[in-house]
């Protein structure tokens, strides 16, 4: 049945089940039965996503609208405006939200709703239907109660609940003003009723839901709210329950270490973002944390829980050096965490980092996901480097497929980031020390399986011939373990796939028609 209104956006992957639009389906009101929601991923052709668009012969169109998708989306809309001039096309979310007069998709479109649209898409949607336009293009979204919104949980479908990541949310809002981070725009910090959100676990829980995603940027903030959502899922283990949390990282009230503690191997992930110990580079963003707190409690979940801990560092902050940097990463590094994701600072739409732009010479792309190319600390050929030793890094230490390897790497010098993880898993052994281009080579030839290096073995000596003498030889000697690198923590069984790093996640507190 053809739908009035049609909610659509284009996902980073099938998995990812979009948030947003289900807060903004829940809360149509009377227009719920005249709306359709519509998923794609960002790999669907801007043409096949149009098509399945006006086969529902909408009146009007939401997308959401995120930098992961926003070139897509902007091929999209002017598909949709070529083939139904008449249609009403209505963005949101956080990549439309600012500096709105610059972008392309913005000119195309007919509307924009900044800021949260659970409540203001629909009354939107309900002034067009009645022949009333509003006389600005830009509409700003008052915050709604969140006592007043309608819970999203029951637009999850079946096939949701199966084979996709749901998203749920306890709160909005960032205390925090770290300037790279959109969060730093979301005020006040603001919680659901919690008696009527566990309710609502409680029924995803019934009908067999089992990997949750938190997208509170705060988890830990309220230790009371804390507690009672960590007891409430502690309490109703399920086969292949899997639950992620993002959490301050110097902030662990020992009544969440205790729940923490109790929770069976591969149920619960913590999601930290340390982003860089370097003294001075966090001030300059803004960013407060105690770091000596931070390792702490890294070192707390590392020996004395089985939670798997995701922990994040950027690179490319205004005043980092590619030697602070390492050196941040060897710190964290020691601390042993399950996984440990390199990013790029990127430019954020709305986001004050742009004040460093000229003080710092932080020159950024122009497109998404609008990465820092160079800075008056790191050179162009650096951040290159970086983006190599991070794909690379993710790869072989966070998949966990190759350990005794990368311990070997890890342990192959003084400073484990400047062994060159990458150019050693890309081109081969380089180290110049005999003795441990032959274990890295060992090393290499159990876990990494490189064909390559035997099939272009030099007939004679030279460089690299000892290397390829040894991926001939028998099976690679037992190396000597490495604390910590051996005996990371695989990513628990079942547990999603993360999600593209360039921005917020899918149910951003800035959604207006959010994917």
């Amino acid at each position: 049945m053809a739908a009035e209104i049609v909610l659509a956006t284009l996902n980073a992957r099938y998995a990812h089940a979009s948030f947003g639009l289900r807060c903004l389906l829940a809360n149509m009101g009377e227009l719920r039965p005249r709306t359709k929601l519509l998923e794609f991923d960002i790999h669907r052709a801007p043409l096949e996503v149009a098509r399945k668009i006006l086969e529902e012969s909408p009146a009007i169109v939401g997308l959401g609208v995120y930098i992961w998708n926003v070139a897509e989306t902007t091929a999209v809309v002017s598909l949709l405006k070529e083939l139904r001039p008449d249609l009403t096309v209505v963005l949101g979310g956080p990549e439309v939200s600012y500096e709105t007069g610059s972008q392309e998709i913005v000119r195309l479109a007919d509307f924009v709703i900044a800021g949260e649209g659970d409540l203001a898409f629909a009354r939107l949607a309900r002034s067009l239907l009645a022949g009333e336009r509003p006389g600005e293009k830009v509409i700003a979204a008052p915050l709604p109660p969140l006592e007043e919104l309608a819970s999203p949980y029951g637009e999850y479908t079946e096939e949701d609940l199966a084979h996709r990541v749901i998203y749920v949310e306890a709160s909005r809002g960032c205390p925090y003003r770290c300037e790279f981070c959109l969060s730093s725009l979301d005020i006040p910090v603001r919680a659901f009723p919690l008696e009527p959100f566990l309710e609502e676990m409680q029924r995803l829980l019934d009908r067999g839901a089992r990997n949750f995603k938190f997208v509170d940027r705060t988890f830990n903030l309220a230790a009371r709210t804390s507690c009672a959502i960590l007891g409430f899922f502690l309490e109703r283990p399920r086969p292949g329950l899997h639950v992620h949390f993002e959490l301050i990282p110097d902030r662990l009230p020992r009544e969440v270490r205790d729940l923490a503690a109790r929770f069976p191997e591969g149920s619960i992930q913590f999601e930290i973002g340390v982003q860089t110990f370097t003294p001075g580079v966090n001030e300059a963003v803004s960013r407060f944390q105690k770091t000596e707190k931070v390792e702490e409690n890294l070192r707390f979940l590392r020996d004395e829980t089985d939670v798997h801990v995701h922990a994040d560092l950027i690179f490319g902050l205004p005043g980092e050096t590619l030697a602070t940097f390492g050196a941040s990463f060897d710190r964290l590094i020691a601390l042993d965490p399950g996984d440990i994701q390199v990013g790029i600072l990127k430019r954020l739409r709305g986001t004050p980092i742009v004040r460093h732009e000229e003080s710092g010479r932080l020159v950024f792309s122009k497109s998404p996901p609008y990465e820092v190319l160079s800075t008056d600390t790191v050179s162009a050929g650096e951040m290159q480097r970086i983006r190599r030793f991070s794909r690379y890094f993710e790869t072989f230490r966070n998949g966990g497929d190759h350990a005794r390897a990368v311990a070997l790497l890890l342990a192959a010098g003084p400073s484990p980031f400047f062994v060159r993880v990458p150019r050693v898993l890309r081109l081969g052994v380089r180290e110049d020390r005999p003795h441990v281009r032959a274990r890295l080579a060992c090393a290499l030839r159990v876990d990494l399986r490189v064909p390559r290096l035997r099939q272009k073995a030099p007939t004679g000596g030279g460089r690299g011939s000892d290397d390829r003498r040894l991926l001939r030889a028998g099976p690679a000697p037992r190396a000597a373990p490495v604390p910590g690198a051996l005996r990371r923590p695989r990513r628990a069984q079942g547990a999603p796939e993360e999600e593209p790093r360039e921005g917020p996640r899918p149910a951003s507190r800035l959604t207006a028609v959010a994917a």
